[in-house]
């Protein structure tokens, strides 16, 4: 993987004429940042990995050059965009269908959670550009509902995204249905985690990595955020962060360490796999607590400064302050302990209107681009956690033989009549709270008791340049 900057920037006059049109149609006026310096390397079939942020104009930087690659007079898929949500395939979709405008491009989202019907339909109508989440898509080419053996360009889009959300397994599976013929690829990501690096070495093939944040283009290892929360409430904004952001580790600074011991407990409480770290430990308390942590079975350490200090914690994907510190280079001391070694990180930072004052002073000593994101409410994170759940309770699904699909209908009856009942819906969201806190937090018991924790499944093997495959039964 290599960063380049061979082919020069764009411009709109640059464009082919059919594309002018394109963008006409949507009023741009410009080319972004991420248009300008993508398209060139899409547009000449080279495979890219792009650090861009939401808002930044990356979905025009695929979408014109996937319209380039579509020939309506083949009835089938040329162009398959994989993105995390629902909401951003009609999203992706609806912007694909304003710029194809008239030209006879047929668009179709393909998401979990809705009917098969009309999905199949456009299909079998010869949808040229499908857009859709990993799991209905492989879903689809199981059922032999869609084939991809006219493929052209591959887009993943929001790739950490899509990881965060549980899709890797379903995404790996899509590449045995690709066919043998290369495919230019492109991914699309906000951060650079070695998650997404492992992804891209498995898809792509000799990709151009382009880092772009805001308008500057430059390579950005730790992603610096903060959120603006109630002081009454910030155990409950903390958790809310936590099922949004997901993290896959996370090192959780306080001040005090009576304030490590209440969040600790907080979240180990709710469910997570968190473990204090403080001088109120015992020595051997403490070991089991660092030999949890050197071999990466510990999700949640939370800590203050100075009960961290000497601890080495390769890959850590997140920081969090809790609380933030009263100097400023103990800002530049905890987040500096993510993004590590070129690997992407990411810090945040909870605060309340005042501090986020200090936070922003503390970004401009440092020339750190610091961005406030909104909290979420208890409306955003079900949403979420609900579309997390839909994505591995089909991934289970999909693993059943007939078999065991034909012993668990013998619960359909049960449920129809559950439904119905006052406390049938408590039961079901019961089950599915336990089954979803099993396969995204694996945790459970208090802080500085817990001896082990299910360790996350071993990574499958790569697959070099996400070309060798296997070809047996699908």
């Amino acid at each position: 993987m290599t960063n380049s900057s061979e082919l020069p920037d764009l411009t709109l006059a640059d464009l082919p004429e059919r594309l002018q049109a394109a963008a006409a149609r949507a009023g741009w006026t410009r080319l972004m940042p991420v248009q300008a310096k993508s398209m060139p390397y899409l547009l000449a079939g080279k495979d890219v990995l792009v650090q861009s942020h939401t808002g930044s104009g990356k979905t025009g930087a695929f979408l014109l050059p996937a319209l380039d690659r579509i020939d309506t007079k083949k009835q089938s898929c040329q162009v398959l965009i994989l993105v995390p949500t629902r909401e951003l395939a009609k999203q992706v979709a609806h912007e694909a269908e304003i710029l194809a405008g008239d030209s006879g491009i047929r668009t179709i989202a393909v998401y979990g959670g809705a009917s098969y019907g009309p999905q199949i339909a456009a299909f079998k109508q010869g949808a040229h550009l499908v857009v859709g989440t990993p799991g209905r898509i492989l879903d689809h080419l199981m059922k032999r509902n869609l084939s991809l053996q006219q493929l052209q360009l591959l887009i993943f889009d929001e790739a950490d995204r899509m990881l965060s959300m549980g899709f890797y397994p379903d995404m790996r599976a899509v590449r045995d249905y690709l066919p043998d013929h290369h495919i230019n690829t492109a991914m699309f990501s906000a951060t650079f985690p070695p998650r997404v690096v492992r992804l891209a070495q498995e898809f792509l093939h000799e990709p151009v990595q382009l880092s772009l944040s805001s308008d500057h283009v430059h390579v950005v290892e730790t992603e610096h955020i903060f959120y603006v929360v109630p002081g009454m409430d910030k155990d409950r904004s903390l958790v809310r962060i936590i099922e949004v952001e997901n993290p896959e580790s996370a090192l959780i600074f306080c001040n005090t360490r009576q304030k490590v011991h209440y969040v600790a407990t907080v979240l180990s409480r709710f469910g997570y796999d968190a473990a204090e770290l403080s001088s109120d430990l015992s020595q051997k308390a403490r070991e089991r607590v660092l030999d949890r942590v050197r071999r990466g079975e510990l999700r949640f350490l939370v800590a203050t400064d100075v009960a961290s200090r000497g601890i080495d914690i390769p890959a850590l994907s997140h920081v969090i302050l809790y609380e933030p510190p009263e100097d400023a280079e103990d800002y530049i001391h905890r987040a500096g302990r993510t993004g590590r070694a070129g690997a992407a990180g990411v810090a945040i930072s909870l605060v309340n209107q005042l501090e986020a004052r200090k936070l922003r002073a503390i970004a401009r000593r440092y020339a750190i681009h610091m961005q406030e994101r909104t909290l979420p409410n208890d409306e955003d994170v079900a949403a979420l956690v609900s579309e997390r759940a839909i994505v591995l309770l089909e991934a289970r699904l999909r693993g059943r033989d007939k078999l065991k699909i034909e012993r668990m209908h013998r619960f359909a009856p049960m449920i129809q009549e559950l439904i119905q009942t006052d406390h049938g819906l408590d039961l079901l969201a019961m089950l599915v709270d336990d089954f979803y806190h099993a396969m995204v937090h694996k945790t459970t018991g208090e802080p500085e008791t817990q001896e082990k924790v299910k360790s996350r499944p071993p990574k499958s093997k790569r697959h070099r340049s996400g070309r060798s495959r296997s070809r047996g039964k699908r």
